[in-house]
């Protein structure tokens, strides 16, 4: 079967058989899909030969550009050996290898890799995983969750259950067990002269409060460290994380940190946990963890809990399974991309980029309608001061006119660019940017 690169039917073609995600299909009568043929590091390019820069990493999985020669060449060797074999009572070399660097590399004495295929995945095991372990330790009344307001962890139903985005959980709510719902430490929220550390510390207080109350019946408390993505690239300074951490402690009660987008050096370390510094209970990533090529997620956990399902009884074990748990080709992706930080000395490299971005943005961050421009590590935010219902889509298709892939979350306009941006790059981003708040009410 031959794949066509070139069909300007593309667009229709895929509007008759395919149900895009995260998507009113009914907006495609009005704004045509964008095909690609092809993509090389930051940039995609249609099929008639326009091209976008992608300045959110393709749904922030991308790290290292498309058609990165290492990931291929890492591909290419392992299709040559195994492409998959069920994990269950089998193993194979990438996936022992890529969970002993995870061990090495995570903050702590996290191990014992579970493998899932995407972040959902990833949330869904932890919370079955911290249940099922206060259960086996005789204590099943310790089965609620606690998450932060605005806070997104997926949409299968266990992560939609602590899960704070109504347009993602209004609609199914009736289907999810509600959790607890605790402040957000989103600096933005500060009061006035309040200081992102003062509101930090006031939110880890709010926090401790619920524990004291109930923390009998609570199994874990969720987290996305340093930022909640999905809610607006809500930032949060690191101090939350370390109280947070002595809180669960006091109460004898999980931590969760979903670093499902923020994991593999976007928060500015390789793990956001890092800037607490803390090691969580239960460590879950996905995303970048393959270089944006394959679907595999994993959560990480500590020695104490792998103990607890260490029975005779099959029943204590942890009776989870995804068809293509550890599947070998995403773990070697997953490999080749850990061999890129290491050899490449990306979290410096990163650093020097993300200081280029910031300082070519200045005129985005002072611009009149603009507010909160934010950083943290290789993402950056903004706000947009607009009474547009409409404006993300504007605002997304203005970008595509200019060039650019971006898509504002309400009125939040972020940048989640791969990691190989060039100077050039950056200045085309963050000019064309300000075209378009120019451009654009």
């Amino acid at each position: 079967m031959r794949i066509s690169t070139r069909d300007d039917m593309l667009p229709a073609r895929s509007l008759t058989s395919v149900w895009h995600p995260c998507t009113q299909m009914k907006l495609h009568e009005r704004v045509p899909l964008v095909p690609v043929a092809r993509a090389s590091g930051a940039w995609l390019y249609g099929v008639n030969g326009e091209r976008y820069l992608d300045a959110i990493s393709s749904w922030w999985v991308n790290l290292f550009g498309h058609a990165n020669a290492r990931i291929n060449a890492a591909l290419a060797e392992q299709l040559g050996q195994l492409e998959h074999v069920i994990l269950a009572g089998f193993t194979h070399e990438p996936v022992v290898q890529l969970s002993e660097r995870l061990k090495r590399l995570a903050p702590g004495h996290l191990g014992h890799c579970f493998y899932g295929s995407d972040g959902a995945s990833a949330v869904e095991i932890a919370l079955k995983m911290s249940y099922h372990y206060w259960r086996n330790c005789c204590r099943p009344e310790k089965n609620r969750f606690a998450s932060l307001a605005n806070g997104y962890h997926g949409e299968t139903l266990g992560a939609l259950s602590v899960t704070d985005v109504e347009l993602f959980k209004a609609t199914y709510a009736p289907l999810t067990r509600q959790g607890a719902v605790l402040p957000s430490p989103d600096w933005r929220l500060a009061d006035p002269g309040e200081s992102a550390f003062d509101y930090a510390v006031r939110c880890a207080q709010a926090l401790e409060r619920h524990l004291e109350r109930h923390h009998a019946e609570t199994a874990a408390v969720i987290v996305e460290p340093l930022v909640q993505c999905a809610g607006g690239m809500a930032m949060h300074h690191p101090e939350y994380l370390r109280r947070a951490r002595i809180a669960c402690d006091r109460h004898a009660v999980h931590l969760i940190a979903d670093e499902i987008a923020v994991g593999f050096g976007r928060s500015g370390t390789l793990f956001a946990c890092e800037q607490g510094p803390i090691t969580p209970d239960f460590l879950c990533l996905s995303k970048g963890i393959t270089g944006g090529y394959l679907p595999l997620s994993v959560v990480l956990s500590t020695d104490a809990v792998y103990q607890a399902f260490y029975d005779d009884a099959p029943a204590r074990g942890f009776l989870h399974s995804h068809s293509y748990s550890g599947n070998a080709l995403a773990c070697r992706a997953a490999l080749a991309t850990l061999d890129i930080f290491e050899a490449d000395g990306v979290i410096a490299a990163n650093r020097r980029t993300a200081a280029m971005l910031t300082r070519a943005a200045q005129p985005i961050a002072q611009h009149a309608r603009v507010r909160n421009f934010r950083n943290t590590g290789m993402i950056w935010a903004f706000d947009v001061d607009t009474r547009d219902d409409a404006f993300a889509r504007r605002f997304a298709e203005a970008a595509l006119a200019r060039e650019l892939l971006l898509r504002p979350l309400g009125n939040t306009v972020y940048f989640m660019p791969p990691y190989v941006l060039g100077e050039a790059e950056i200045d085309l981003l963050a000019t064309r940017t300000l075209e378009i708040l120019d451009a654009i009410e």
